[in-house]
């Protein structure tokens, strides 16, 4: 897979282990505000938190979705009566870490009545995927060769076709109670989000039909996904602009028709919603990618509607969701905030207050699978954590893989959780700047899983897209 994307594909193709790639150095984002000039000394003046996380930390006997969950059970009373839980993963493609969310969802839908998985994925694959889950339609091999292509490629995955398998199978079993499948981003707005809305509109009103087929102009993707956010983005500004611009009033134009008496109000809250997503996509393109500001204000915006999406389906659900998503995206304050000012846990808290639960995921070694230098994404190792790091001391923890509560830790561990260290922040490409940047996990995660060892995870396509 051979990469060439102008500045905003290439941050949302980074995601936001890597955004400095794409900022001119002088931009280049500092420490977060809890860490400081002097912060090497004042990590050496912390006592090691080693002997308190061991009486505080809670062992898991496995990553692996088979089997018994019982270990999970310390992970479901620190959930609580959390709506939402935001799981975190330090890269965007490992095994483990994908098996874990796996895991995690298989505990949280028979253990706390959780019935959705949310994916940091365009809303239109999470609705085909949400079709297959719930009534088999399609082939799962080709939706998700289909939709998981440019910055979702790193889903294409034997593990997460393993998890939507499941998701199926349960449903089979379950078909009263079902768990549903959402994706939550915005770089993608898919043909159905179009056919939707019109096919709503030309029910309801031929005029209203005919006025958003106009808008809709042209856009309506008729490739690829790869090639469509290609081309894309290859438009000038303006162009783009003009764009959004016509989204946007097609979402109002929308949303001023009411449904009338008899009508169905749920056709039409989806409608508008399809619209959205539309709209959403149009306008992330729409900042401009050769301004550092405007490009971390696409950022800002981009975790806005991820977070915006995921209240909207609990809200009209009612479901329960597990939402899994790179480390930073679920984080409660920004890793980077010279280029993500606001991220979506923040957001996600602000509006759901303790009812959504962040938890991040660390590890000491391993592989993932990762875009280099060439455009091309391969395996990449890297050894044991270095000295002074955060993942240096949690690996000496008696417990090889554990979670804790970083909210009720003892004291001793609250301190040096509390101070900025490196962690490892990997997104989608690698080497990259920025990948250790310097956080303090109390505070910016309620929760920490802690894996001794990843492996990469098993890539359904080969790097030039065949399988």
């Amino acid at each position: 897979m051979r990469i060439h994307p102008p500045a905003l594909a290439a941050l949302l193709l980074l995601s936001i282990g890597a955004t400095l790639v794409a900022v001119p150095a002088a931009t280049a984002a500092p420490a977060p505000a809890s860490a400081s000039a002097s912060a090497p000394s004042v990590a050496a003046a912390v006592p090691s938190p080693v002997a308190a996380l061991d009486r505080s930390a809670h062992p898991l006997r496995s990553t692996s979705p088979q089997g018994d969950l019982d270990d999970l059970r310390a992970l479901g009373r620190m959930v609580g009566d959390a709506q939402v839980v935001g799981l975190g993963e330090a890269t965007h493609s490992s095994h483990e870490f994908f098996t874990l969310k796996h895991r995690v969802f298989r505990y949280l839908v028979a253990e706390k009545g959780f019935r959705t998985f949310a994916l940091e994925g365009s809303w239109s694959a999470g609705l085909r995927l949400n079709d297959y889950v719930l009534h088999g339609t399609g082939s799962l091999r080709q939706i998700m060769d289909e939709e998981f292509q440019s910055v979702y490629a790193s889903w294409n995955t034997a593990e997460y076709r393993d998890l939507v398998l499941w998701m199926r199978s349960y449903n089979v079993q379950h078909p009263d109670d079902p768990v549903r499948f959402m994706g939550n981003d915005s770089a993608y707005a898919g043909p159905q989000l179009y056919d939707q809305v019109h096919a709503y509109a030309a029910r309801t009103s031929p005029e209203l039909a005919a006025r958003l087929a106009a808008l809709y102009q042209g856009l309506r993707p008729a490739t690829s996904v790869d090639q469509y956010i290609t081309t894309y983005l290859a438009q000038p500004l303006a162009a783009r602009q003009a764009r959004a611009a016509r989204t946007t009033r097609a979402v109002a134009l929308l949303a001023r028709q009411r449904p009338g008496p008899g009508e169905d109000g749920a056709a039409y809250r989806w409608a508008v919603q399809q619209a959205t997503a539309i709209d959403q996509m149009a306008r992330l393109f729409a900042y401009d990618d050769h301004d550092p500001q405007e490009m971390a204000a696409s950022m800002r915006y981009r975790d806005s509607v991820m977070a915006a999406n995921v209240v909207w389906w609990q809200q009209r659900t009612g479901s329960k969701i597990l939402l899994a998503a790179h480390n930073a995206h679920v984080a409660l304050q920004t890793y980077t905030p010279a280029t993500y000012p606001k991220v979506q846990g923040t957001f996600l808290r602000e509006a759901l207050g303790d009812r959504y639960v962040s938890v991040a995921t660390t590890f000491d070694r391993g592989a993932f699978n990762a875009t280099g230098p060439d455009g091309v994404m391969r395996k990449v190792t890297v050894g044991a954590a270095r000295p002074g790091s955060t993942e240096y001391t949690l690996d000496q923890v008696r417990a090889r893989d554990f979670v804790v509560d970083l909210r009720s830790a003892p004291p001793a561990a609250r301190a040096w959780l509390a101070t900025a260290r490196p962690v490892k922040l990997i997104g989608t490409a690698y080497p990259a700047p920025n990948t250790e940047p310097r956080v303090a996990l109390a505070g910016t995660h309620d929760l920490l899983i802690h894996l001794h060892q990843v492996t990469a995870a098993t890539l359904l396509t080969s790097p030039t897209g065949r399988r």
